[in-house]
């Protein structure tokens, strides 16, 4: 697995990261969360060997980062931010270079080149150079350079940003394949991708980690967890109804926007579904409700509660 320890990274009188500890075990995608500012980049550098630490350890499968750097780098497969690859460079000579440098020779190099390229999807780009690919492509052969060798823990920074939907939808479902005998740390400001993809997601904020739990435990926090929305019939003013549904011993608060045709109905308890108490409400009442949706949660607001909690 994948142990850090106390770790600690100091630039001149800023404190990036501060005394940070968790580990990480084969299957398990963790999502690494945080804003910016948060040591997020910094702790997958240091992970990664390209920063030393001030104080602490990192140990992947057993390999001291500092101590023993190659062999520690020889675990991982890591796509940068940006996913920059040498753009003069056909994919196919890209994706040779860099099976050669990390040591894949003969038979085996042939065979990882090619399943590369097809869980990729890079057939038909191989011989173009990589400066005139598309940001979508360009996303995929710095995906394929990361597991060109197999490795046990892969890292990945912004893995989707900026693809479309269906490329990210493409590149989750390869993760979700990968993940199933590896590590895999993404660190993203994506927040569906967390629930996309991740077992498990950490937030840091000033460097020290305000949360570590499954997904769903993070949207259990959220004030909108079991929460209804009702849109109303476009010629209908939903807040004319605010009052009748606040009558509903399970409803807590009901909140109206202005101009918009929908209400937000929050529990009084957390973990009660106010469901069955408001449909059968707008089918006595025969109510203009077009359409009644419960929600899981909302991360972006618990990211913000907690990484501003840190912060105060």
């Amino acid at each position: 697995m994948i142990e850090i320890r106390h770790l600690v990274k100091r630039f001149g009188n800023l404190l990036a990261v501060n005394d940070l500890s968790f580990s990480v075990a084969p299957g398990e995608v963790l999502g690494f969360l945080g804003p910016n500012g948060a040591g997020k980049s910094t702790t997958m550098k240091i992970l990664t060997g390209f920063l030393r630490p001030s104080a602490g350890r990192v140990s992947i499968f057993g390999f001291d980062i500092e101590q023993d750097t190659i062999a520690a780098q020889r675990q991982l497969g890591y796509l940068p931010e940006g996913a920059p690859c040498y753009e003069e460079m056909t994919p196919r000579t890209f994706l040779q270079f860099v099976a050669a440098a990390r040591g894949l020779k003969g038979e085996h190099a042939k065979a990882r080149f090619q399943q590369v390229v097809e869980t990729m999807s890079l057939q038909t780009v191989l011989d173009q150079r990589i400066e005139t690919l598309s940001k979508g492509f360009k996303r995929r052969v710095g995906l394929a350079q990361a597991i060109i060798h197999d490795p046990r823990v892969l890292i990945l920074d912004e893995p989707t940003d900026g693809l479309d939907p269906n490329q990210k939808h493409q590149v989750r479902e390869m993760i979700r394949g990968l993940a199933k005998d590896k590590i895999v740390i993404i660190s993203t400001h994506i927040l569906e991708e967390v629930t996309a993809v991740c077992t498990r997601a950490i937030i840091i904020a000033r460097g020290q980690v305000v949360a570590d739990c499954e997904p769903q435990a993070l949207e259990q926090q959220s004030k909108y967890h079991n929460a209804l929305t009702l849109v109303f019939e476009e010629s209908v003013a939903a807040q004319d109804y605010q009052n009748l549904f606040a009558e509903l011993e399970p409803v807590a608060s009901v909140v109206a926007l202005e101009g918009d045709n929908q209400l937000t109905l929050f529990p009084r308890q957390k973990d009660q579904s106010m469901l069955l108490d408001v449909s059968q409400l707008v089918r006595d009442r025969k109510l203009p409700v077009t359409g009644i949706s419960q929600e899981k949660g909302r991360l972006d607001e618990v990211f913000r509660a907690v990484t501003q909690e840190q912060a105060s």
